[in-house]
């Protein structure tokens, strides 16, 4: 199946900043083909009849009820679609893996199992095992057969994960490993056949290995009594003098870090994608409560205040899941490109997502953001009814606010936002050094008031080429002004990511509507083009906000001045009436008692 435009090769990792990408050639939902229809609907359908109809059980961690649910997903080929057709799966690409990480999202805690399961749980061995592992686990694993788990955070070594000490050494006889200590945060640990867990041979060589349930010295903990999530099952290990035989190795001694690092890209991707999906149930079930809640003799619905909440939900996932399917078939490109060249098909997989590592961080910062907002104006809309547990959006609430924490905590993927970039930037992977000095250079000579194009969106490109630039201005200066100490100046970092976020959101959102109208014709997706316009005229205000508050952390005087006329000039919206946008927005909604977009 393929799932190409007419687009010439993608840009590389973190290239959009200073280089313009054509719209028309932007992967978007609206080139979903039919077989990926079918699967997105599938995942709908297992959700509504499978998980819905017994979310209180699954809450209650029901014995063997999660299990056996990954075991009926895998009767539907639900945890097989990535994996190779050698292993026994559907060997389908990456945007349609997720397109299945976002559809069953909406699922809670199993939402969260089946994540973890198809994608922590599994990937480390498929990326990294050998082949005798390969066959022994991944068909058991994708079948459901077994469970997968994976074990690196320790009560000491959240997002330092390299700090951890759980140890391991040689046996005199050479045939096991010996490992002790614990870990902790599990998800799946209750009941999985499978662990992948991380070691220090010999007290610093970061490794990781294959451990089965029911290994000499392998223990669980009891189940965490969690905030949300309560349905996902979550434990601590423990290893006591644990024999796992050497085959069990994974990867190389010492190189475990690169199992870690890079399974972690691809699940900010995946957690994105759940985070999308989930909000889009929540902002369906907050607009259908407000066309049946009434005050003051009519529905909630009518109030201007209400559909303000239901549009800017609306704008958030539609613009996160516009980010969401361009970064996903950016990665789907460069694993072609890689697999044409030759690589193996691990490391084409990996090359993917590591190429767009930046693009992943960036991802699951909004991705549970938006999922936070949107649940919290759900809950906010259902008023008293939705403190109350028989509501669903109070479940929703929850569990959302895990997505914050795990896959990297949101304020390291903002530092690393910025870090990667600049590395890349000193590796020569990423010429920023020749667009920030012409954007300095623009800003010294007098401003071109030149006429604007009489053409379809040429503002909106004009203004997302003006924000990269107040970008690289306030990136620039930094560096500049701060040098080897930037990455103690956490704040000033995170306020350039920020800045980095809502950029690179609002051309994916701008590229999508842009396609959207060169194919139906403005007329067709004037609700879209409301979206677009809406969101990038706030993102505009949020770009120069954090702009500012970076420049007046690092620079002063004259400097100082120079660069905030920058970014005055730079982050320059047309006025624009975002408040009957937003009621166009919601009205369609309203009319079709859902999210619709």
């Amino acid at each position: 199946m393929s799932t190409e435009v007419k687009q010439a090769a993608a840009l590389k990792g973190g290239e959009w900043l200073v280089k313009e990408s054509s719209p028309y050639e932007t992967f978007t939902p609206e080139n979903f083909v039919e077989e990926q229809l079918m699967i997105r609907d599938l995942c709908d359908q297992f959700l509504d009849k499978e998980i819905y109809p017994i979310l209180d059980r699954i809450d209650n961690l029901e014995p063997g009820l999660m299990k056996s649910l990954l075991h009926k997903a895998g009767e539907q080929g639900l945890l097989s679609v990535s994996f190779p057709e050698e292993y026994g799966g559907l060997g389908k690409d990456f945007v349609t893996s997720t397109i299945v990480n976002e559809y069953l999202g909406a699922g809670h805690s199993f939402s969260v199992a089946i994540a973890a399961h198809t994608g922590i749980g599994t990937l480390p061995i498929l990326y990294f095992g050998t082949p005798e592992q390969k066959l022994k686990y991944i068909p058991k694993l994708i079948s459901g057969e077994w469970a997968g788990a994976y074990g690196l955070t320790e009560p000491n070594s959240g997002s330092d994960a390299l700090g951890a000490k759980t140890s391991a050494r040689l046996s005199e006889d050479g045939k096991y490993y010996i490992l002790n200590g614990q870990k902790c945060w599990i998800t799946n640990g209750g009941f999985a056949d499978v662990y992948t867990v991380f070691a220090k041979v010999d007290g610093d060589k970061f490794t990781g290995f294959v451990i089965e349930r029911g290994t000499e010295g392998f223990t669980q903990g009891p189940e965490e009594h969690k905030m949300g999530i309560k349905g996902s099952s979550t434990v601590q290990l423990y290893f006591q003098d644990c024999k796992v035989p050497v085959e069990n190795l994974l990867g190389e001694i010492g190189k475990g870090h690169k199992i870690a690092f890079n399974i972690l890209n691809i699940g900010r991707l995946k957690l994105a994608a759940a985070a999308i999906g989930g909000s889009k149930r929540a902002l369906t079930n907050s607009v259908k409560y407000a066309i049946t809640r009434e005050q003051f003799k009519q529905p909630i619905s009518n109030f201007g205040a209400i559909k303000h909440k239901l549009a800017e939900m609306a704008i958030k996932i539609f613009t996160g899941e516009s980010a969401l399917y361009r970064t996903a078939n950016w990665i789907d490109k460069k694993e072609n490109e890689l697999l044409a060249a030759g690589k193996p098909f691990n490391e084409a997989l990996l090359g993917g997502a590591e190429e767009f590592a930046i693009e992943c961080a960036i991802l699951k910062v909004y991705g549970s953001e938006v999922l936070d907002y949107v649940v919290d104006e759900g809950v906010q809309i259902h008023g008293g009814n939705g403190f109350s547990a028989e509501y669903n959006i109070s479940r929703a609430y929850r569990d959302s606010r895990i997505n914050r924490i795990y896959e990297g905590t949101n304020e390291i993927n903002r530092l690393l936002t910025l870090d990667m970039t600049l590395k890349r930037a000193m590796q020569g992977r990423l010429d920023l050094m020749g667009p920030a000095m012409a954007v300095q250079k623009e800003l010294m000579s007098i401003p071109d008031f030149g006429t604007e194009e009489d053409v379809l969106f040429a503002k909106e490109k004009k203004l997302i080429a003006n924000l990269k630039k107040a970008i690289l201005i306030t990136s620039g200066a930094a560096v500049q002004k701060l040098m080897m100490k930037i990455e103690s100046e956490q704040e000033v970092m995170m306020n350039i990511a920020d800045m980095a976020i809502e950029t690179f959101n609002a051309e994916s959102v701008l590229s999508r509507v842009m396609k959207m109208a060169d194919q139906k014709g403005e007329a067709g997706c004037g609700h879209y083009i409301d979206i677009m316009r809406t969101y990038l005229y706030d993102a505009a205000d949020r770009v120069n906000k954090s702009g500012k508050d970076a420049v007046n952390a690092f620079a002063d005087g004259d400097e100082q001045k120079m660069i905030l006329m920058g970014l005055k000039r730079f982050t320059k919206a047309d006025p624009f009436n975002s408040k009957e946008a937003r009621r166009r927005i919601a009205d369609k909604m309203i009319s079709e008692k859902k999210y619709c977009y």
